[in-house]
């Protein structure tokens, strides 16, 4: 019985001190809180009244684009884990992308479309079967110059599948005219972006009702962007030393077959796992090369493969610190 009467009395006055300690915690006794740790403070990002995106400006005015921007840029931001990698990766493959748009006549904001598909891994897979940096489909590879077998895969390599991609936006901005619905195209592809155009009465992606997936791709490339190009307003700061550097190589020309790709590479002073890294398209540790293509493979300089022995360079020098 003793027990029973302390046990109530307990439980009694535990309901009495813990609004005490409540109030204590979350009020407020003159300009400063007591007891209770503050926690760090979380900034809703500002959508802007427009952006520029490849020429093209894209009014959020409209509180349905602005929602839909809202959501995309609060994710990459807050999403750190993979927005710092995705920083790390543009250090080292921006430089040779950059080139490629360029000289295939792209605007430079579709790397931020590269960012989007992979998060710059070039050995991503999706489960639609899509590979590679630009995530392209086999046969959409195979279609635009890349090879594709079980040996070689070229939809792995950073440049040549940026050679492709290039092939098929050109291909979508002469038939839309318009590079916001050329991404949007990227994504759901040609036939049913034209189709939902048709049989929704309107002339851009914009104004289509799609999918959630092509629905918000445009705004993450955009909310990529807009991060990429003014990374210190939303928090992120880098030193040089935390990005990836890009990588100096030789190349040997190969135009026979390559019986094992371990001893090749042991031959030049790498290791195959630094040839594979250097050389992802290789996709087998032998090479049949029965018809004697030509393969240019490249061999990693041993200066670039150490930080003690290298310097360390920028992309962007809105990137950094230092």
């Amino acid at each position: 019985m003793k027990k029973k009467i302390l046990l109530a009395a307990l439980l009694m006055a535990s309901f009495i001190v813990a609004p005490a300690q409540l109030k204590r915690e979350y009020t407020k006794s003159g300009s400063s809180a007591t007891a209770s740790p503050v926690f760090s403070v979380t900034a809703c990002p500002d959508i802007p009244a427009s952006v520029t995106f490849a020429g093209e400006k894209v009014s959020f005015d409209r509180l349905d684009m602005a929602e839909r921007l809202d959501r995309e840029l609060t994710g990459v931001i807050y999403g750190q884990t993979t927005t710092e990698l995705c920083f790390k990766r543009a250090n080292r493959y921006f430089p040779a992308l950059s080139r490629i748009l360029k000289e295939q006549g792209v605007p430079l904001d579709f790397l931020y479309l590269a960012v989007t598909e992979s998060s710059l891994d070039y050995n991503a897979y999706s489960s639609a079967k899509a590979a590679g940096m630009w995530q392209l489909l086999a046969a959409t590879a195979r279609d635009y110059g890349l090879e594709v077998t079980d040996e070689v895969d070229e939809r792995y390599d950073p440049e040549k599948s940026t050679v492709a991609a290039c092939k098929y936006l050109k291909a979508a901005y002469k038939k839309y005219g318009h590079w916001p619905t050329v991404a949007a195209s990227y994504n759901a592809g040609m036939q049913r972006i034209s189709n939902e155009m048709s049989k929704q009465q309107v002339d851009n992606s914009f104004d289509l009702y799609l999918v959630q997936e092509t629905s918000r791709y445009v705004f993450r490339i955009i909310a990529y962007k807009l991060l990429m190009e003014s990374p210190k307003r939303y928090g992120y700061r880098f030193s040089r030393k935390n990005l990836w550097q890009p990588v100096a190589y030789t190349t040997v020309d190969v135009t026979g077959a390559v019986a094992s790709w371990i001893d090749w590479a042991r031959g030049k002073g790498i290791t195959y796992a630094q040839l594979r890294e250097a050389n992802p398209w290789i996709r087998s540790t032998k090479l049949t090369n029965a018809s004697g293509k030509t393969y240019k493979v490249r061999v990693p300089k041993q200066s670039e493969l150490y930080r003690s022995k290298r310097t360390f360079t920028a992309y962007n020098k809105d990137w950094v610190i230092d």
